[in-house]
């Protein structure tokens, strides 16, 4: 079985494969300063909830963009497994995926490892061009060529980040929730105008750079779209 572990800057998502099978997926809050040993409880647990036997682990990749955390998980991976077979853990860079994606950025180090994976995974589903869009924390956009090369992409603000932005830089408008959106365009009260702002906003400014970007990559339009 494989450990799997994308820390984010929001949320750290884990999950254990049996060969291309997600078996268990967890999701926990991403705490740069957390220890190995909290980590340890933290998975040791998740481990036995999950009746995944500690053993079953023949090896832990990690995907990483929040630098203080780097050495604590791999401290928590050699503790966890310490009394099994130690599996081998592998971290994600542009250097050690270079057999898997080409990066053509001016300084390639520079992609996050969330990027590449994204990338490597967009590209074998769809054996094409394809652009993916990653709303996270921020909204990436990551461009892969019809062979597989690591083009770039674009980062934006999340949604989450323009809400937070948008309350706390002004001084009457109030913290909403947008997982129910507005029934119309213009909004007749606060809180729907902001919830049409926002998540109409962001849509028509996700399907024109979508646009914008297929023609750049791929004037024909044979360009595949994955989002997660």
């Amino acid at each position: 079985m494989l450990f799997v572990i994308d820390i984010g800057n929001t949320h750290t998502v884990a999950g254990i494969f049996q060969e291309h099978k997600l078996l268990k997926q967890w999701r926990i809050k991403t705490d740069p300063l957390m220890t190995p040993d909290e980590l340890g409880i933290y998975y040791h647990n998740l481990f036995t909830i999950g009746g995944i036997a500690l053993e079953s682990i023949d090896g832990v990749i990690i995907s990483n963009v929040v630098p203080p955390l780097e050495a604590a998980y791999f401290s928590c991976c050699k503790t966890l497994f310490n009394s099994t077979k130690q599996p081998e853990i592998f971290s994600v860079s542009s250097e050690n995926v270079s057999n898997l994606i080409t990066v053509k950025l001016d300084n390639p180090s520079e992609v996050g490892a969330d990027r590449l994976v994204n990338g490597i995974a967009a590209y074998n589903r769809c054996r094409g061009s394809v652009i993916v869009i990653d709303f996270g924390t921020a909204i990436t956009f990551d461009c892969i060529s019809q062979d597989g090369d690591y083009l770039g992409g674009l980062i934006l603000p999340g949604l989450s980040i323009s809400l937070r932005a948008l309350t706390q830089q002004t001084a009457k408008l109030p913290s909403i929730d947008i997982s129910i959106p507005p029934k119309k365009v213009i909004g007749t009260n606060t809180v729907s105008a902001m919830k049409s702002g926002v998540l109409n906003g962001y849509g028509a400014m996700i399907e024109g750079l979508i646009e914008k970007v297929k023609k750049e990559m791929d004037p024909e339009g044979s360009t595949a779209i994955a989002v997660l």
